[in-house]
């Protein structure tokens, strides 16, 4: 077993506590030699359902929280990265990203980056309603840089969260798959969340599509950023 490198200190920065156990699997499985740690304030997401957009507030403790992780060192070292899994606060990451000398990553920009690869029509799959409008144009944007025009077809797991906050995995996983099965015509699909990476296989084989999930894809990512010396991906 390859031991942690206390010496690479990754913040993950989460608005929903059933990211947690995602993100860290994907730690543990793609880039173990790293120490990840987490920043958790479930408060954010209660604001931002609360006040349907996302406000100066929600912005300056993006702020503050990225900048505790990153300047407050810990036995071995400092934060080499930031990686967000919160999907709702686009706009709110960016601003950290313009400020932060390390690699900072929004939760689903390195999965929009393998969706744009797999084709021009794709499923985005949410079980959060929040995220799915400001997921779209953050994809959507992600296409016009490439001078590309793509349909996006958003849907959203109904009752899925719901049903993972009250601890019944495998209700919130046969949901998701649901959802993904009513999807036609597209080339791949995006499950736009960290809390629905766990429901990945089974959307898989509910659909026989291609499923691109979340925090696999920004473990990769921002590994290639840290070791690389770069600030993004």
């Amino acid at each position: 077993m390859t031991k942690t490198d206390p010496t690479i200190r990754i913040a993950m920065i989460h608005a929903l506590e059933e990211s947690v156990g995602p993100a860290r699997a994907a730690f543990s499985r793609l880039w173990p030699q790293a120490f990840a740690y987490d920043l958790l304030d479930t408060s954010l997401a209660i604001d931002r359902a609360h006040a349907g957009r996302l406000d100066d507030d929600m912005m300056e403790r993006f702020r503050v929280l990225a900048e505790y992780a990153a300047r407050h060192p810990g036995k071995g070292g400092r934060t080499a990265g930031i990686l967000f899994t919160c999907s709702a606060f686009g706009p709110a990451i960016d601003a950290v990203k313009a400020r932060m000398p390390i690699p900072v990553l929004r939760p689903n920009e390195a999965a929009f980056r393998r969706a744009l690869e797999a084709g021009d029509r794709l499923g985005l799959v949410v079980s959060f309603e929040p995220s799915r409008a400001s997921l779209e144009r953050e994809l959507q944007e992600m296409a016009a840089a490439q001078d590309r025009k793509v349909t996006v077809v958003p849907i959203v797991a109904d009752g899925a969260l719901d049903a993972l906050k009250a601890g019944d995995g495998a209700r919130h996983d046969e949901l998701v798959a649901a959802a993904v099965s009513r999807l036609r015509g597209v080339d791949a699909v995006v499950l736009g969340q960290f809390s629905l990476a766990r429901a990945g296989g089974l959307c898989a084989q509910a659909s026989g599509l291609p499923v691109i999930t979340t925090p696999e894809s920004a473990v990769e990512a921002l590994k290639a950023a840290v070791e690389g010396g770069s600030r993004g991906i």
